[in-house]
């Protein structure tokens, strides 16, 4: 999705907007304080009403699919915009793993006597309406709004402009579910417009949370352009490190696995690094097969002495290929591999293999990624794969969440104290009363 300038509607074109997002912060109030059974039968109606409209669903991500061939949209994006029935069966599944997960509303953190008759409790709550934008994913719309519905909260989604139809053919099926359900529909909605994106990140008195989910520079305009809290990563530069002690043959699986199963996606290993103890016999045995996956490889100089490859450059390090592309840098020590990745790395995902315990360790202690993994496939990171039944988006940040977000990143907390009569007065000054602070 590329951003380019534009003058800003003027206040009479901002109401139909405003106006939408009045109404899915009322219908989310009333959401947030529905009983966890009413949540999940509106998720399995969902799910049903998915089912029914899977042929209208799948023709319309056709017809994206179509034209977005027509235009040359790049293979990545087309990639993630495509949407067969084995991926659509696979979203509507999540909805209903989702059901099945604990309600993260109403869970008592924090229950304590700070005096007689005087409880404090810290409860879990909504955070309120997301604004969630994403580019060529129309699979994040089944996501997104289940884990939506679950937590409480109201959801306004922004697609890209090459998956249109996809959206809107199931957000109306989204809808229909919740309707049927007896729930207000408007806790779902959809824009269609970039010019309601530009808007939609000036709604900072109806908006709690934004979530763009797309290209490097498309999250960075977002990051930049809102007052809203904006949760996210903007790039997704993985890298997976062979050490000395590898098994080769596990090495070798790893590395295909964590660079071709789903090259688009933002867990996707980017560069290789091999120790130099093992390069040569570790190359020599994986450049076959890359090379049979339709892998381009790209080298160091040290790599360029063993295999006959392409030269990669100081850019490829800092590249989110998201492509059949792997550059490889052969690396002295576990320390240089640690240097490397914390250099260029994105803080997404970062793997290590090794047979050594101690080296694992100090790879899963020093790296600094929201995850870190020994001896498993870098495309682990996903929030179905967790167990979370699906994942708003992945978080680099180091404040949480962090990792791929499911439920407990879309709910905060408030503090709620029940007295009788008491004054802070009491507790102050040369005769206060002390507090009794028992935990309940």
């Amino acid at each position: 999705m590329t951003i380019s300038p534009v003058v800003a509607p003027d206040s009479a074109s901002l109401s139909p907007l405003v106006e939408l997002a009045k109404r899915t912060r009322a219908s989310a109030l009333q959401l947030g304080t529905t009983p966890t059974e009413m949540r999940n039968q509106a998720l399995e109606a969902i799910a049903q009403s998915l089912e029914a409209a899977a042929p209208e669903i799948l023709a319309a991500n056709q017809a994206d699919c179509q034209t977005a061939q027509e235009e040359g949209l790049a293979s990545a994006l087309y990639a993630r915009l495509k949407l067969d029935e084995t991926k659509l069966r696979g979203a509507i599944a999540g909805v209903r793993d989702v059901a099945k997960l604990p309600d993260p509303i109403g869970v008592v953190q924090i229950h304590r006597e700070l005096d007689t008759e005087l409880v404090l409790k810290r409860v879990t709550c909504p955070l309120g309406v997301l604004g969630v934008i994403f580019e060529a994913r129309p699979d994040a719309v089944v996501q997104i709004s289940s884990l939506a519905i679950k937590s409480g909260n109201g959801v306004i989604l922004k697609g890209g402009k090459e998956a249109i139809r996809s959206c809107e053919a199931l957000v109306k099926a989204i809808r229909q579910g919740l309707q049927q359900a007896g729930l207000d529909p408007d806790v779902v909605q959809l824009l269609t417009t970039r010019e309601e994106t530009l808007e939609l990140l000036k709604l900072d008195a109806y908006v709690d949370l934004i979530i763009p989910r797309g290209s490097n520079s498309f999250v960075r305009f977002v990051q930049e352009n809102t007052r809203i809290p904006v949760l996210g990563h903007a790039d997704g530069i993985c890298h997976l490190y062979i050490d000395k002690a590898a098994d080769i043959p596990q090495a070798i699986a790893l590395t295909i696995d964590s660079k071709t199963q789903y090259p688009a996606a933002c867990n996707a290993i980017e560069t290789l690094l091999v120790h130099q103890a093992i390069a040569k016999d570790f190359l020599l045995q994986a450049v076959g097969p890359l090379q049979e996956k339709s892998v381009e490889l790209r080298g160091d100089t040290r790599t360029l002495a063993i295999l006959p490859i392409q030269p990669a450059t100081e850019a490829d390090w800092s590249t989110e290929y998201s492509d059949l592309i792997l550059s490889i840098k052969i690396v002295d020590s576990l320390e240089d591999a640690i240097a490397h990745i914390n250099t260029y790395g994105s803080r997404h995902t970062e793997a290590i293999v090794t047979e050594d315990e101690q080296a694992a360790a100090t790879f899963m202690a020093q790296v600094d990624a929201a995850g870190v993994y020994h001896n498993c496939s870098t495309r682990f990171a996903d929030g179905f794969r967790y167990g979370f039944g699906a994942e708003v988006g992945i978080s680099t940040q180091k404040m949480p969440p962090r990792g791929p977000v499911g439920l407990e990143g879309l709910v905060t907390y408030k503090y709620q104290l029940v007295g009788n009569g008491h004054i802070a007065a009491t507790y102050s000054g040369p005769n206060a009363k002390p507090f009794i602070h028992q935990d309940l």
